[in-house]
């Protein structure tokens, strides 16, 4: 399996391109759950505005703007995000900030921090270098922390003429109410299941991982992508209930803690699903493995609540994988 969203047309991004660019402003908020696309339409939003030969439906992708943006050096172009979303997504840090890592001085950071925040604001005051405007693009916006949160705030109430901001967010709510009323809001669209089949498809997803994927992903392309990128295979996904009912550390070893917490917050929905007769959203139903009561799981699905807020910290990776799969095996066979 291969491929890469960025490089593949996704038709419910196009259309909300062509849609967003209609409307005048200086700021917008793409919203709506993971997995929709609300970087790749930032991007072509942002694409589209700096572009020197656009059209209704946006970028031209070949002059020397569009190029700039693809290979991540376009100077009236600012992307605002943690160190972490940078380096996942190709994007250079600033020099200091690079040495600093490069030195292990410090780990990149995994918010948006005021430093950052300063540097964007400094950016957009000044002129444009190709004379197109200059774009802020913020992602994930939530991960701005208060401090920068203000400082955006800020430069929203009295923009300077020629820059535009795009915020892209997976959690709108964890956001300033102030910030949010100075964007306008855009509620990402949920595409049709044949049109994100096709998309998958399209990228070199074989027929069978996109059935697979997109139960794993509930119905969101780009998070089926994503587990693809991640080098996992869809098979894994299949075979990821019995693993967790024995207790299978090692099949998960190459796992992060978030990819294992989210892939085991959708087995135990299902095993809850299940036990109220209701259809799995996330597996087959001949792949739920277990015979968990329902008090032990509904328990389960507590603690691993719980594991999500602390998964960021500093804990000792094996262990904490040890320590999930060990409630999993516990939960799925509690009613033996």
């Amino acid at each position: 399996m291969s491929g890469t969203p960025t490089q593949v047309s996704a038709p419910w991004i196009s259309a909300q391109t062509t849609r967003l660019l209609t409307q005048r402003g200086h700021a917008w908020l793409l919203q709506g759950p993971s997995g929709l696309g609300q970087y790749r339409l930032a991007l072509a939003l942002a694409q589209a505005w700096l572009c020197e030969q656009p059209d209704d439906a946006g970028a031209c992708g070949h002059c020397g703007s569009c190029h700039a943006i693809s290979v991540r050096t376009h100077a009236d172009l600012h992307v605002l995000m943690p160190e972490t979303t940078m380096l996942d997504l190709g994007w250079p840090l600033s020099e200091k900030a690079q040495a600093d890592i490069d030195d292990k001085k410090r780990k990149p950071s995994k918010e948006i921090r005021v430093d950052a925040m300063r540097d964007a604001v400094e950016f957009s005051q000044r002129t444009s270098a190709r004379g197109r405007g200059k774009v802020v693009l913020v992602f994930p916006a939530e991960d701005m922390n208060a401090i920068a949160a203000n400082a955006l705030l800020k430069t929203l109430e009295e923009p300077p003429g020629d820059v535009k901001f795009v915020l892209a967010t997976e959690s709108a709510h964890q956001l300033l109410p102030t910030l949010r009323s100075r964007c306008i809001g855009h509620t990402m669209v949920w595409p049709e299941h044949l049109a994100a089949r096709q998309w998958l498809l399209s990228a070199g997803v074989s027929e069978g991982d996109v059935r697979i994927l997109l139960n794993a992903s509930g119905r969101r392309p780009d998070d089926a992508m994503l587990y693809v990128q991640s080098g996992r295979l869809a098979a894994d996904w299949a075979q990821f209930p019995r693993a967790m009912a024995r207790g299978d550390v090692g099949f998960v070893k190459d796992w992060t803690a978030g990819q294992l917490i989210d892939g085991l917050h959708k087995l135990s929905h299902d095993m809850l699903a299940r036990q109220v007769g209701a259809p799995p959203r996330f597996f087959e139903v001949k792949d739920l493995q277990g015979s968990g009561t329902l008090g032990k799981l509904s328990e389960w699905s507590r603690e691993l609540a719980l594991a999500t807020r602390t998964m960021d910290h500093p804990f000792s990776a094996g262990l904490m994988l040890e320590a999930l799969v060990a409630q999993a095996q516990t939960a799925l066979n509690s009613a033996h």
